[in-house]
């Protein structure tokens, strides 16, 4: 699968959405337990990232998200 372009995305999207991004940036996700409504997102050497499970996404999960992988793709370049 080939990477997402993070620059794209912009606030409404939907939980799936956000997390088909993240894992075409090899991050994994972790399942709440508990009946948590955040799921962790994990890569190794990366900052994680917990993002609610809610439609739409609040916007400030999309521009985070958009920071973490923005600076991946700058330490890549």
């Amino acid at each position: 699968m080939g990477k997402i372009i993070i620059k794209n995305l912009s606030g409404g999207l939907r939980f799936a959405e956000l997390k088909k991004v993240l894992e075409s940036y090899g991050y994994e996700m972790q399942t709440p337990s508990g009946g948590s409504s955040h799921c962790t997102f994990r890569k190794s050497g990366s900052k994680s990232v917990t993002i609610p499970k809610q439609a739409p996404v609040k916007k400030d999960y999309v521009k985070l998200v958009k920071e973490i992988v923005g600076s991946e793709e700058e330490n890549n370049a």
